[in-house]
């Protein structure tokens, strides 16, 4: 038989922390996973809580229906999915019919500039048909902002939208001193013609939060004045749901993207959007059956939609018990790699001024044959990344995120990214500390 290959048994993944991993993208040095590995890569993604699988179960059991249909196991899917909404939106400060079911975030994100380009361009044409012109071109191109560090399902869907003459796009670098997107850089971009500002809430590498209340007021001042084409507000919040509180009203956003993997639920997303079809646009991509009102059709994932549910009750009801767990494991971490390593550590998510996740810490150990890579291949119990999961196809190059937020290149090469979760300990930190400084020790003696 060809195209099926067994596991060995020193290919299986063990527990680690109380989890079974199946996704090991992080993972390093497959012939010795018969060891205990301590898992510090939450940015990339989270396991699964068990009230999450417990919800998923149950639907896989019992709401095997469709939810368009009637009977008991149908109703009971669309039961299920009425309640999730309703718990996803109170996650965000929302209402139950702000929010449309998404595969994941790269969806959603493709789902709002989307959206904004055509919002633009029908508008646009009955701006244009009411001053009397009927040749039916767009001579205005709709013009979209973001900033340098966005997720790539913002950044390339923006570079498409250029490249294939759909809309004009500004990229907007953050500060090489606080590695955040200033406001007045963001202002100073703005066109007449703009018609979407896109910025993430809180940054995957270097764990920046980004000003988007400070942003988004600025903006809705713009949109008062004169007879301008309304700005759309868009924020990426898949980094920032589970660490820190999101509030979309208090935010001012029109769209926020939710990441369900980032928060302990399973690989499914939803968008919120402040009155959609009504109060903000929203243009399907899709087309088919008609479920989600129209905008994004597809029988639902019943089961997924479930866990979704479960893991946004779970963060209503404990964000402050796992903002300030994440915060004070965080600290002891930063506390102890400047024990070990003193004048040789530089964290790469410290900024003057900045607020920064509770649970994302960005380091590199100074000295040659420490490139970030390279230290994580040759520990025995850290699992973690050197930056974005996404962006692992570029080899060993150093983060670009690093290098636009004024890290040096040869810094940036040795970056290392500690992401703690719930239920990292004290001691799980002393174990990866005390890895790390036998690696460095190893490597520097090998050099």
């Amino acid at each position: 038989m060809t195209g099926f290959i067994m596991a060995k048994q020193s290919d299986v993944i063990p527990l680690v922390m109380g989890h079974t991993f199946t996704d090991h993208h992080t993972f390093h040095h497959y012939s010795e996973m018969n060891q205990d590995r301590i898992y510090m890569d939450y940015n990339a993604t989270t396991p699964l809580e068990p009230e999450v699988i417990q919800a998923i179960t149950e639907a896989l059991q019992d709401a095997w229906g469709n939810p368009s249909s009637n009977y008991i196991a149908g109703a009971k899917a669309k039961a299920i999915i009425n309640q999730s909404r309703e718990s996803v939106g109170s996650m965000v400060g929302g209402r139950a019919e702000d929010v449309i079911f998404t595969s994941g975030g790269t969806e959603a994100n493709n789902l709002v500039l989307n959206t904004a380009v055509e919002h633009f361009r029908r508008n646009y044409r009955a701006a244009e048909q009411g001053e009397g012109h009927h040749n039916g071109s767009i001579a205005c191109l709709p013009h979209i902002i973001i900033s340098n560090v966005e997720h790539d399902s913002v950044k390339l869907v923006a570079e498409h939208l250029l490249k294939n003459g759909k809309a004009d796009v500004t990229t907007v670098p953050v500060s090489r001193v606080t590695a955040r997107v200033e406001v007045e850089d963001i202002i100073a971009a703005v066109r007449p013609n703009t018609c979407l500002i896109s910025v993430m809430l809180a940054n995957n590498e270097t764990g920046v939060i980004m000003p988007l209340q400070e942003i988004c007021q600025r903006v809705k001042s713009l949109n008062t004045q004169g007879e301008r084409l309304r700005i759309l507000l868009h924020t990426d919040a898949a980094q920032a749901l589970g660490k820190i509180r999101v509030d979309a009203c208090e935010l001012g956003v029109d769209y926020l993207t939710i990441v369900g993997h980032k928060f302990y639920a399973p690989r499914i997303g939803a968008l919120y959007v402040n009155g959609p079809g009504t109060k903000t646009p929203l243009y399907p991509m899709l087309f088919g059956g008609g479920q989600e009102r129209n905008f994004r059709p597809g029988t639902e994932n019943t089961p997924m939609i479930a866990g979704l549910g479960k893991a946004a009750e779970l963060v209503t009801s404990n964000l402050s018990d796992y903002e300030s767990h994440m915060r004070s494991t965080k600290l002891y971490l930063e506390e102890r790699l400047e024990a070990v390593f003193k004048d040789k550590i530089r964290f790469n998510s410290h900024y003057p001024g900045c607020d920064i996740l509770p649970n994302t810490c960005n380091l590199s150990i100074l000295g040659p044959g420490l490139q970030g890579w390279r230290v994580l291949s040759n520990c025995e119990k850290l699992l973690a990344s050197v930056g974005a999961a996404c962006h692992s196809v570029n080899g060993h190059r150093p983060s670009h995120i690093l290098l636009s937020c004024g890290v040096p290149t040869e810094v940036a090469a040795n970056a290392l990214r500690l992401s703690v979760g719930r239920g990292t300990t004290k001691a799980d930190v002393d174990a990866v500390v005390e890895d790390l400084r036998e690696t460095v020790q190893l490597l520097e003696e090998a050099h």
